[in-house]
């Protein structure tokens, strides 16, 4: 039997959602961005903002330069969230197998449903009108053999559904530019394959055939890019689950690289986590800290952390931070998530030392905070970034 994946994306997912909640946008020049401060950028935004010169990415200073009648709105996460669970819970009548990705996007297991749907292509008509009839958003499904086809799909034509049948995958990508393929977006790739003018998908079909060629100039990309390449992908849909991790994040309100506030906003997200993983009485083996640069590049580092109590929890995050900003440009937001939990044993000691002292200390300020919340207690640097 052949795999049949779908992917659903409905296009431009966060105005469509702001339309849908205020009809008289509909009409209007709209764009979604990140922040009102100027180095704020463009999410999202209508064809009639494009039609006034914005596009994706913009500074915000720029477009409202530019485009003088489109009207600017903050991102509304959470609108977006719910109009996402919503559709997520639509297609989910269509197979049991659904893999929601980013707001607007979904992946659907359709493989032996051809007892239930006459063809693959008519599925993607229900599915599709199904979508627009009960939550009034429109969009595109791209049908193949694999997840990777069917996204790019979804990227490049404009049909409402396009099949790209098994066989034809290297056929149908063959055409498109070399940046459709995941692994051409990374970055050393990236400046190889402009280097080499390797403009469509083709020319790099040319050189990974050579896989003497191919392992000198991509060495450890050389596997994925040929697959990607020939449109050949494995991975499988995968439902959501639940995972036992804390995310604490901040969008600092206004990008910096100065060093005193970055430690001040990373110590305070690590008080939070420590606070979190103290009340579920677990450490976390895996700690992550990612630094999001104004100009959309991210870094991460990760460590293990043996106790859950401010003082290690900081001080391994500051390291984690310092190691992650490897830039001089500025940073946006700063993110810290603890996975991979554990039960914690504290051992006793018999003569008191500094982890004894951190535990007890940290057992204080928490009683304070869960009594009057949590930034009842706060460093004197992360209170001058707040005021």
């Amino acid at each position: 039997m052949d795999r049949s994946v779908f992917h659903v994306r409905l296009q431009n997912f966060e105005v469509q959602a702001e339309r849908i909640l205020d009809a008289s946008l509909r009409t209007r020049p709209i764009a979604v961005i990140s922040s009102h401060h100027q180095n704020g950028t463009i999410i999202a935004l209508s064809t009639e903002a494009e039609a006034e010169g914005l596009c994706q990415g913009m500074k915000v200073s720029l477009a409202r330069k530019i485009g003088h009648s489109a009207l600017l709105m903050p991102y509304n996460s959470t609108l977006y969230a719910r109009m996402h669970h919503y559709v997520t819970r639509i297609v989910t009548n269509y197979s049991p197998l659904v893999e929601p990705t980013v707001f607007g996007q979904y992946y659907l297991d359709m493989s032996g449903m051809e007892a239930i749907h006459r063809s693959r292509t008519q599925a993607g008509y229900h599915i599709s009108n199904d979508i627009h009839g009960k939550a009034g958003l429109a969009g595109q499904i791209g049908i193949s053999a694999n997840k990777l086809v069917s996204h790019i799909a979804t990227i490049v034509t404009p049909e409402k559904i396009h099949k790209v049948n098994v066989g034809d995958e290297s056929k149908f990508l063959a055409p498109l530019t070399a940046e459709v393929l995941p692994t051409v977006r990374e970055q050393s790739i990236q400046k190889l394959v402009r280097f080499l003018h390797l403009k469509e998908v083709q020319h790099i079909q040319n050189i990974v055939t050579n896989e003497t060629v191919s392992l000198v100039l991509f060495r450890k990309y050389h596997v994925q890019l040929a697959r990607e390449a020939w449109g050949k992908d494995t991975s499988m849909v995968t439902p959501p689950t639940q995972k036992d991790h804390i995310v604490e994040q901040v969008i600092l309100k206004q990008d910096t690289n100065d060093e005193t506030q970055l430690r001040a906003v990373t110590k305070h997200l690590a008080e939070q986590v420590a606070f979190r993983l103290r009340y579920k009485q677990q450490v976390a083996r895996s700690i992550t800290v990612a630094v999001h640069y104004i100009d959309g590049y991210q870094f991460n580092k990760t460590d293990t952390a043996t106790q859950n109590d401010n003082h290690t929890i900081s001080t391994l995050c500051l390291d984690l931070l310092q190691r992650a900003n490897r830039r001089r440009n500025r940073i946006r937001a700063v993110v810290i998530d603890a996975t991979n939990m554990k039960p914690i044993a504290n051992q006793l000691m018999l003569f008191r030392n500094n982890g004894v002292n951190n535990r007890a200390l940290a057992s204080a300020m928490d009683t304070v905070r869960t009594k009057y919340g949590f930034d009842s207690i706060q460093s004197a640097a992360h209170l001058n970034i707040t005021r």
